[in-house]
């Protein structure tokens, strides 16, 4: 078995940050909305101004380069100069000169980021116009802009309290961490510009499968903008929309290996492909729990021999995962149980849980796996503490599952029974994220509480430009981010490849301690880690769970 990960460099500047660990100021359980339009990406705010960017932006032809073949060429000859140290001739860049090539220089491009990639010094010629939305001097990158509120209510309603972001607040958060990066990081004499657009879609009715027409209609008008990327790729429907017009998309909610492999080299995220979250929670299950007691639940289900139950959303693309796990258990001689789905429905997911817990209960489940998003759980454990039933819930860290600020809204009867895997760091006080410190650089007020998150993906853009080189098409990007070497920080360990086009490649095991108090909001309740290790997959040890028994 591969040695463990180390966790952390505490000599770094601004190192060992959470990806939700920011405080709130008085915001609390809100931290949560920030994901729930995605399930894991960046809220989607309510309408702001169209065209708004980071610089004025250009529209038209001039924007517009290669694209196609020709884009394909060009990113095979950079790729491999931008490698050797040497320049390249850009067949279809304007101007069809040579494109000076990067100088090493020591160390990271960014001290004490935790992701930073190697530092790249550069001047001469950057090719020009080297793909759409690339220009001399500026890199477009779309923001589509929604007006949806039924996941921002519910969660409001649920956590107490109210949504205070405003448009505005995501519009200067995303600007001002635009120029940290065109700061910081090495884009060859280009400068990211954001611009956003009113959007016709439904982030909430794509998540439910549907909504392809109007997702379609706003990857064109993203098309007509001749932009490089949008970083709003928040959906299925959406995300395959962009790269079907050969546009970069980023933050897909857990879509699987299978399905970025058939859509790169387009598609990117910071949520880890859900067939790589579910091999992480059966490989975790299958050490762990397989053939054992339900030492770990509670009431009469305490001590029973394990029963297990998978539980996702009923969409294609989560029970393609799904299956993965469940033929995991199956090659390992284990019974996966039943598979239990939901509807991604807020106004039916108290009903749903009421009768997901009947189910279960009927079936004598003892132990859960959840890969479900951060709401339903809410209603599940209520509605499991109310029949007096408490089995083990298996935590795989999808959908902030993981996070202190979700366990807190749990029935905590129920959710001290909880534990499992996660791919996030111990967090810290929120004045000490990466993304709020960044934001900090810029300007002095205070950034949307969904900083953290819109920091994370925007730092997976930014590498991949960097990584790049000056000749950036989907396919250099591709390449450089093959080339980026791994490197853990608080999200987990980041490294791409052939059939892995997102974040998180390791995991720690963590359980739900109700009387801890949280270093992310000092309240009562909190994920602790067990042996502070973390693994990649295959690295799980066998063996019991280093879990307390619950009292």
């Amino acid at each position: 078995m591969a040695a463990p990960h180390s966790t952390g460099n505490s000599n770094s500047s601004i190192s060992n940050f959470s990806v939700t660990q920011r405080l709130l100021r008085g915001y609390g359980p809100l931290a949560v909305l920030v994901l729930l339009l995605t399930l894991m990406s960046i809220l989607v705010p309510s309408k702001v101004a169209k065209n708004g960017s980071t610089i004025a932006s250009t529209r038209g032809t001039t924007r517009n380069g290669p694209t196609g073949a020709t884009g394909a060429q060009q990113g095979a000859a950079s790729a491999g100069a931008d490698a050797a140290g040497g320049a390249t001739t850009a067949g279809g860049a304007s101007g069809g000169g040579q494109i000076a090539a990067p100088t090493p220089c020591e160390g990271d491009q960014v001290p004490g980021d935790p992701y930073s990639p190697p530092c790249m010094q550069f001047s001469g010629d950057n090719g020009g116009s080297t793909y759409h939305g690339v220009t001399a001097t500026e890199i477009h990158v779309a923001y589509r802009v929604l007006n949806e509120k039924g996941f921002q209510q519910t969660l409001a309603a649920l956590a107490g309290a109210s949504l205070t972001d405003t448009p505005d607040d995501i519009k200067r958060t995303i600007t001002a961490l635009a120029e940290y990066f065109n700061t910081h990081y090495q884009f060859y004499g280009r400068k990211l510009v954001f611009d956003f657009y009113d959007g016709v879609g439904s982030n909430t009715t794509e998540l439910l499968g549907g909504g392809r027409d109007k997702a379609q209609v706003d990857a064109t008008t993203v098309q007509s903008m001749g932009s490089f990327a949008d970083m709003s790729a928040t959906s299925e429907p959406y995300a395959d929309a962009l790269a079907s017009k050969d546009i970069m998309g980023f933050g897909d909610p857990y879509l699987s290996v299978k399905w970025h492999d058939e859509h790169a080299p387009y598609i990117w995220s910071i949520a880890t492909a859900g067939t790589e979250v579910a091999n992480f929670a059966a490989e975790y299950a299958t050490k762990k729990l397989c053939g054992g007691n339900a030492d770990y639940a509670g009431g009469s289900l305490k001590g029973k021999p394990r029963k297990f139950a998978t539980f996702a959303p009923e969409n294609d693309w989560y029970q393609e995962s799904v299956q993965v796990a469940r033929q995991t258990f199956q090659n390992a001689g284990c019974d996966p149980g039943v598979n239990v789905v939901y509807k991604l429905d807020l106004g039916t997911m108290s009903n749903q849980a009421t009768n997901i817990i009947a189910q279960m209960q009927s079936q004598g489940v003892t132990t859960i796996l959840c890969g479900c998003d951060p709401i339903i759980p809410v209603f599940l454990s209520g509605a499991a503490a109310r029949q007096n039933y408490f089995p083990e819930f298996i935590i795989v860290g999808t959908a902030l599952t993981d996070t202190d600020i979700v366990g807190q809204l749990w029935n905590q009867d129920f959710a001290k029974h909880a534990f499992g895997v996660s791919s996030l760091t111990e967090p810290l006080p929120g004045n000490q994220t990466l993304g709020y410190a960044a934001y900090k650089t810029v300007r002095q007020d205070e950034p949307a509480f969904s900083v953290d998150l819109i920091y994370y993906q925007m730092a997976q853009l930014a590498i991949g430009i960097q990584m790049a080189g000056p000749n950036l098409t989907p396919q250099t990007f591709q390449q450089g981010m093959f080339n980026y070497p791994g490197r853990l920080g608080p999200a987990g360990f980041w490294s791409f490849g052939p059939h892995d086009y997102t974040c998180a490649d390791d995991v720690r095991e963590i359980y739900w301690d109700p009387n801890a108090t949280s270093n992310y909001n000092q309240k009562q309740g909190a994920f602790v880690e067990t042996d502070h290790k973390r693994y990649r997959q295959g690295e799980i040890p066998p063996g019991p769970p280093q879990v307390p028994v619950p009292q």
